[in-house]
């Protein structure tokens, strides 16, 4: 089962053909969209990471009564995410720009003579904004040149199945690419965790034998018993011992990093799980740092935050 990144984007487009415009409707004549002409559907969708499943539509009015079944089915694909949904309707091609009516144009120069006869300072009006006017009132009657909502409920959500398909595509793609750089950092970690692990026996003796040392130098100016020198020596290296040894932090790590191995090759909806083992790592390397000994211990523990610091910035992309 593949994991999934919760960042991808999806969009597609589909030409809708135009319905039939309300014959009882006088301004329909003079709108500047045809009855005949196409209509361009399109769909978007974008997601990035979130703890939960956060929809959010932008449709515009003629797409509006969609949003419940959109809803359905893309919670019904995504798990976890936040979510943009955004659809359009537009014109087939930028090359059929309508042009005013007649009509349109003696209304709007009618108008614009009622007005610079009372504020003759007025600028008069250019092409664009008698474009842009005529086009507005062109507007209110879309909804009567899309075709009758029933017969666009199956191209939008085909539509919609589309994106959403192609968009869990770019999730797994990305998925497979965060899986194959965790991968790597969980080979680093086991490096370090090797590198550690031969070197506090070392510590361990090497301390045994400065307090041998050190009780052997003790003996020659000890007024007390051999024996009680001998036992303090014994307890002073045993707790030294005790504060260094790290084989139970390193145990739980490699443990740590077998779990997280074994989830990332299961697949499936594990963000929340790989979090929760990131955090546990990131407990041991701290202990590791805090018992550490020698430099080179602090040096192994620094580099292993530095790692499960990346795998945590990336683990919140995962689903």
């Amino acid at each position: 089962m593949p994991v999934y990144s919760m960042t991808a984007y999806a969009s597609a487009q589909q030409e809708l053909a135009a319905g039939t415009p309300n014959a009882s409707s006088n301004a329909s004549s003079n709108a500047l969209t045809p009855s005949s002409q196409a209509l361009q559907l399109g769909l978007e969708i974008r997601s990035v990471n979130s703890r939960f499943l956060d929809l959010t539509f932008k449709l515009p009015e003629d797409l509006r009564t969609f949003e419940p079944a959109l809803r359905e089915l893309i919670t019904s694909q995504l798990k976890r995410g936040k979510v943009e949904v955004r659809g359009s309707i537009e014109r087939a091609s930028a090359a059929d720009m309508p042009e005013p009516s007649v009509k349109q144009l003696q209304r709007l120069s009618s108008i614009q003579d009622m007005v610079t006869a009372w504020l003759p300072k007025a600028a008069p009006l250019s092409v664009a904004e008698v474009i842009r006017l005529a086009s507005a009132e062109a507007t209110q009657n879309n909804a009567s040149a899309l075709p009758a909502q029933t017969e666009t409920a199956k191209p939008v959500l085909a539509l919609a199945k589309k994106v959403l398909k192609d968009l869990l595509s770019a999730r797994a793609r990305e998925g497979a690419r965060l899986t194959e750089m965790l991968v790597d950092r969980l080979v680093k970690l086991r490096e370090l965790a090797a590198q550690a692990e031969p070197l506090v026996p070392q510590l361990v003796a090497q301390q045994q034998q400065r307090f041998l040392t050190k009780w052997h130098e003790a003996l020659s100016m000890a007024n007390g018993s051999i024996e009680s020198a001998q036992d303090r020596a014994l307890s002073e290296a045993t707790a030294f011992a005790i504060r260094i040894d790290v084989a139970e932090e390193i145990s739980r790590l490699n443990s740590h990093l077998d779990e997280l191995q074994s989830l990332l090759q299961t697949g499936g909806e594990l963000g929340k799980r790989l979090d929760f083992l990131i955090q546990e790592l990131h407990r041991e390397a701290n202990t590791l740092g805090s018992k550490s000994a020698a430099l080179e211990l602090t040096r192994i523990s620094v580099d292993m935050k530095v790692l499960i610091e990346q795998m945590r910035e990336q683990v919140q992309n995962i689903e």
